[in-house]
């Protein structure tokens, strides 16, 4: 399977995994925190939404050059009272075909420099593209595991459970 392919499907599980988690939410379940963390589901739902734009900006060289602490959402990880659900899975899904599309046409080898964050080194950062998406990738996998504890913990729903359903064609 050509590297794109691969690139494409790990993804595809990892996003699907995710959908999982946050599938049949209301918007009082996806803005409910149940650890004693901050992050709620609908608060991971816009944060992968965002992440996956604004690292495609990178790609695309729309990005600023630099993005100072006054520069972030204050709101960025969290879903508000004024935002729906529906909202941040669309934007989500927009998201990720940007992504696919950048998967399939961009040269994975031509290299960006990163953004400067306060947090970054002070020399500069320069990736390949498809470390990049990779990076992406890894984004979604580790806040998947974030939110199936937090959906556990809200009403006892398992990911792992919806994945063996869908897997076996079982409801």
């Amino acid at each position: 399977m050509p590297e794109r392919d691969d690139l494409l499907a790990l993804v595809t599980d990892q996003r699907t995994n995710f959908l999982y988690t946050v599938a049949q939410l209301d918007d009082t379940q996806a803005r409910a925190r149940t650890t004693v963390s901050e992050l709620t589901l609908g608060g991971l739902l816009k944060h992968l939404g965002l992440v996956q734009r604004s690292w495609l900006d990178v790609v695309d060289g729309t990005a600023p050059a630099k993005i100072d602490w006054a520069d972030l959402d204050p709101d960025g990880n969290r879903m508000t009272e004024a935002e729906e659900l529906p909202r941040l899975l669309e934007a989500f899904h927009t998201a990720a075909a940007a992504f696919d599309r950048t998967v399939r046409e961009a040269d994975l080898d031509r290299e960006v420099t990163l953004p400067v964050y306060p947090w970054s080194p002070p020399e500069p950062v320069v990736w390949a593209v498809r470390r990049v998406l990779w990076h992406i990738f890894r984004e979604i996998a580790h806040h998947s595991g974030h939110a199936d504890i937090i959906r556990e913990a809200l009403d006892g729903a398992s990911t792992t459970l919806k994945m063996k359903e869908a897997a076996s064609g079982e409801k």
